[in-house]
């Protein structure tokens, strides 16, 4: 799949909220998984490969688990106090990598596959990659979370990946 790059409409868009689950869906799922290990991601959101749709695939290297975690409509309800400041990237930002501020813990309230409404809580890097998707699905680049400063020195980047 292509994957959308900083600079593309749909990836500042609040997806929409998903009301059921058909095949086509599954076959995105399926297909997004491929894309995510395809470009060596740890997480890919629906919006980042054009399907403006509340759905993110947090791979099992980040949870450090044999299955992937697909996540239908989250919501993160609850934010630590402590934070964590760690080096990420994104696919739709190649070639960028930068420290961010997130916090070590949350409870994240998602659906799963049959759509049954599942709260749990993520610490680490699990929940870093689900702050960083669930960021996507809101329209947020993990560069805007960065200081004034460093997005100032990144915007020459930015702007070519955008034209790009």
């Amino acid at each position: 799949m292509k994957i959308y790059k900083y600079g593309s409409q749909i990836l500042r868009n609040k997806c929409q909220f998903i009301k059921s689950i058909s095949s086509d869906t599954k076959q995105l799922i399926d297909d997004m998984t491929d894309t995510m290990y395809k470009d060596d991601g740890i997480g890919l959101s629906a919006n980042q490969v054009g399907f403006d749709l509340s759905l993110a695939i947090i791979g099992k290297h980040a949870l450090e688990s044999e299955n992937d975690l697909i996540i239908i409509n989250p919501k993160i309800i609850e934010y630590s106090d402590e934070k964590t400041f760690e080096e990420e990237g994104c696919l739709s930002i190649p070639d960028i990598r930068e420290k961010v501020n997130r916090s070590k813990e949350i409870v994240l309230e998602y659906q799963d596959l049959n759509l049954k409404t599942i709260t749990k809580k993520f610490v680490d890097l699990p929940a870093r990659v689900i702050q960083h998707e669930t960021d996507h699905l809101n329209g947020i680049f993990f560069t805007d979370r960065l200081s004034f400063v460093k997005k100032k020195l990144l915007n020459k980047k930015l702007n070519q990946i955008a034209k790009s």
